[in-house]
């Protein structure tokens, strides 16, 4: 169908900003620079003025990173529109938040949800918790599509460790290296893709020089098309120590490759394809990654449920499709 997309003016990579590409289908999409989901005047002014200039009666689904800390602003132009907000990832769960802020960014999520005429996220379990949370009578679940690909052939089908997310507090890779200094007598190197913050990453680098893991863990930095494939293909076993998510792409991403998978906190998109860790538990994912290391029995059942996740996942054309069903159905 024809409506909107309301998005924010990012180029990083991640999973929000992938999923918006591709899913957006023929929705025409409403770009809004700002630093959300906390914008200067400036930048509310601008989203002001965009839903202002959408007509009456318009489908528009909008990104929660712009909509939801600012109901005051969405709220209004919501009773002439026909509104739906796409959840990534709730406001206050993004790790590290001052608590205060996180409150106040909680609240404002509450009001701009209940203003809204539908909530969608991006996994069962995320719906439901969302729902909880806020008192919400349904969010709508539109899960992540996958695109095929070929199997990742790997080096020596144990050593090569790959973790694809950014590097913040959130996707726990001051976990990850405490895991992987308890399992320094195994032969892995890993490599970390992602965008880096830059404070957390050089708490990151020093925590891999203070367990004498330098040139066995790099963080890479961000990756994408070709030299992400080459990554994945490089790759033997995929490793993310999230401490929360609401889908975890590139859980569906290894998957479709056939890789294994070790994961914290992403059970939507692992489901039964991999071996799934409490997240913020070193000890826990160490332990998970001494059985792969040190178990060839262990290692083939890994990959064996990694191909049967493989045959499960969907394409992107169904996550389109569940977009355009949520806005087709708005109220008239």
């Amino acid at each position: 169908m024809t409506g909107y997309f309301v998005v924010p003016d990012s180029r990083v990579p991640s999973g929000g900003t992938t999923y918006n590409r591709r899913a957006g289908g023929r929705l025409r999409p409403v770009v809004v620079a700002g630093d959300w989901p906390r914008p200067d005047d400036a930048a509310r002014a601008g989203l002001a003025r965009a839903l202002a200039g959408l007509p009456d009666g318009a489908a528009v689904l909008l990104d929660g990173l712009v909509a939801c800390g600012v109901p005051e602003v969405v709220a209004p132009h919501a009773r002439r529109l026909r509104t739906a907000v796409l959840v990534h990832l709730p406001l206050a769960e993004e790790t590290g938040l001052d608590p205060a802020v996180a409150a106040a960014l909680d609240a404002a999520e509450r009001a701009c949800l209940h203003a809204v005429d539908a909530v969608v996220a991006t996994g069962p379990t995320a719906a439901e918790r969302l729902a909880a949370h806020h008192g919400l009578a349904r969010v709508h679940v539109v899960a992540p599509g996958v695109d095929p690909a070929p199997r990742a052939p790997g080096t020596d089908g144990v050593s090569a460790l790959l973790c694809v997310a950014s590097v913040t507090p959130r996707k726990g890779h001051d976990v990850l290296v405490e895991a992987l200094a308890r399992v320094a007598d195994a032969p892995w190197r890993c490599a970390c893709v992602g965008p880096q913050e830059p404070r957390h990453a050089a708490s990151v680098r020093a925590a891999i020089t203070r367990h004498g893991l330098d040139g066995r863990v790099e963080l890479v930095g961000p990756l994408v098309g070709t030299r992400l494939d080459a990554a994945y293909a490089a790759a033997d076993l995929v490793v993310l120590a999230s401490r929360a998510e609401t889908y975890g792409m590139v859980v569906t991403e290894a998957l479709a490759r056939g890789l294994p998978v070790v994961a914290a906190a992403v059970p939507d998109a692992l489901g039964d394809g991999g071996w799934s860790v409490p997240p913020g538990d070193a000890v826990a994912l160490a332990a998970a990654l001494r059985r792969w290391f040190h178990s060839a029995d262990d290692r083939a059942g890994l990959r064996e449920a990694a191909l049967r996740r493989r045959a499960e996942l969907s394409p992107w054309a169904d996550t389109t499709a569940g977009l355009a069903r949520v806005l087709a159905n708005l109220r008239a």
